[in-house]
């Protein structure tokens, strides 16, 4: 069972690093504050275009790869640490019923019947 969780995870970790898209990221968006830049100070040149990404798979490949870092983790943590000492199943208990035995009556030397639970 925990085969199939762990497995079911490095899948889902794997699908959503594929399928997510990764957005362009920028300190600054010059684009929209050319009027503020050109008011402090004219002499300066504008600061140069952002880089465009060609999209070669950097970013798919580096999901792949963490969701494989995560999915050696999430195995590592579910398999506990290791192998561990099993104990064996307890011996089976033996089989018992009860019996209708003579027994000797310890007061008047006589005897009578007892159930008595007799074992294998």
């Amino acid at each position: 069972m925990k085969k199939i969780i762990v497995s079911a995870l490095i899948l889902a970790a794997t699908c959503t690093s594929i399928v997510v898209p990764a957005g362009e990221a920028a300190a600054q968006q010059w684009d929209r504050h050319y009027d503020r830049y050109d008011r402090y100070d004219r002499r300066d040149p504008p600061p140069p275009p952002r880089r465009r990404h060609n999209n070669d798979g950097d970013v798919i490949a580096g999901g792949l790869a963490a969701g494989v870092i995560g999915g050696l983790i999430g195995g590592a943590l579910a398999n506990g640490g290791g192998p561990r000492y099993i104990d064996p199943p307890p011996p089976p208990r033996p089989r018992c019923w009860f019996e209708d035995r003579r027994v000797r009556n310890a007061y008047d030397g006589g005897w009578h019947m007892e159930s008595l639970r007799v074992c294998q």
